[in-house]
């Protein structure tokens, strides 16, 4: 039968920064990225949907680091 033993309390703390970088914004694409051909999703489209998903990786970080602004 096993069983778990308790880890160190210092193993419970969260991350160090250097270990948790804060998240960095996707590139905005090129003006010639698009094609202006009605693509769909258009890279326009994708790169809104990064951003969406930026800040709210963003907002996870900020609330691991509070103060780190």
């Amino acid at each position: 039968m096993a069983f778990r033993i308790p880890r160190p309390a210092h193993l419970h703390q969260p991350a160090p920064a250097d270990d948790d970088p804060r998240p960095q914004p996707p590139e905005p694409p090129l003006p010639s990225d698009c094609c202006d051909g009605g693509c769909d999703p258009c890279v326009y489209d994708l790169h809104a949907e990064a951003m969406r998903d930026y800040r709210e990786r963003l907002e996870r970080w900020r609330r691991r680091h509070p103060g780190a602004d």
